[in-house]
């Protein structure tokens, strides 16, 4: 334990420590309009689907955060847009339209990848993207996150009618003028940019876990969304800081240990929560039979 406090006032240790905080919350909060728009897929699409951009990025700028910022919310756009134009254009399960193209990308990024490192002098390690560098982060990526965060948070509390009716009510939504499409290919820009934001914390692999267990969390543990999406933050939080604590005590890959501690929160909702919890239940259960 000691040894975690001398580590933690270590420069390297607090951004780190900020940037696991933010990606948390960052995540958990886009989280709930996935997980309550049955667009789980979508998310883990995105995730693998930005690999090319991170690619181009570095092609053309070298490596340098603007550039795979730019490149992998590009590459986020492109990928649900052709999700969307095969699944209203062409005779295919939805789910083999997210495979098909998700897939097709990632490989096209690994490619890439594996291209680049044969160059002399050049370092792009693939292990980072897949499954992060947490202690690695630097203040511009740092900042990168920050500024995300604050978007995101800023658009979803002046947005958040119209998250809300085109999540409930697409009728409503047309009736009302508002395009369902218009939001869907918005919530799929911040979710490039919350997968860009994860890059270095958790990598392209393990950030479909933060955006959908810290909100299917809080969608056991209440009715209401804005409650959701509290609870969604609370626990991304407590799940990715708590995992990096524990990572440094066990001298292990922080990524994997905050999926797993957000997938130990989710199960003990699973148990104890208050209204839809097995335990919860058995107890209504049995209190009726008696």
């Amino acid at each position: 334990m000691e040894q975690l406090f001398i580590i933690l006032q270590e420069e390297y240790a607090l951004r780190a420590l900020a940037a696991s905080a933010m990606v948390g919350i960052l995540c958990g909060v886009l989280g709930c309009f996935l997980v309550l728009r049955n667009m789980a897929l979508i998310g883990d699409a995105l995730s693998h689907a930005i690999l090319p951009g991170v690619v181009a990025g570095f092609w053309i700028v070298g490596h340098n955060v603007t550039g795979f910022f730019i490149g992998s919310v590009i590459a986020g756009l492109i990928a649900a847009v052709l999700i969307t134009w095969i699944q209203r254009n062409v005779k295919t399960k939805e789910d083999a339209a997210i495979g098909i193209v998700f897939t097709s990308m990632f490989a096209a990024g690994v490619i890439g990848i594996s291209r680049i490192t044969r160059q002399q002098g050049v370092h792009l390690d693939m292990k980072d993207f897949l499954f992060g560098n947490i202690l690695g982060i630097s203040n511009q990526d740092l900042m990168l996150t920050f500024l995300i965060l604050c978007f995101t948070l800023i658009c979803v509390i002046t947005l958040y009618r119209y998250f809300f009716i085109t999540t409930f009510g697409s009728v409503v939504a047309n009736t009302l003028g508002i395009s369902g499409s218009t939001m869907h290919y918005f919530l799929m820009i911040l979710l490039s940019f919350a997968v860009v934001a994860s890059l270095q914390s958790v990598g392209v692999i393990l950030v479909v876990a933060m955006l959908i267990t810290p909100a299917s969390t809080a969608y056991l543990l209440t009715h209401h969304l804005k409650s959701m999406l509290i609870i969604a933050a609370l626990v991304g939080l407590i799940s990715t800081v708590s995992g990096l604590i524990l990572s440094i005590l066990w001298e292990t890959t922080p990524g994997p240990v905050m999926t797993l501690t957000a997938a130990c929160l989710y199960l003990f909702a699973v148990f104890f929560a208050p209204s839809k919890g097995i335990v919860s239940r058995y107890l209504q259960r049995k209190s009726i039979v008696r």
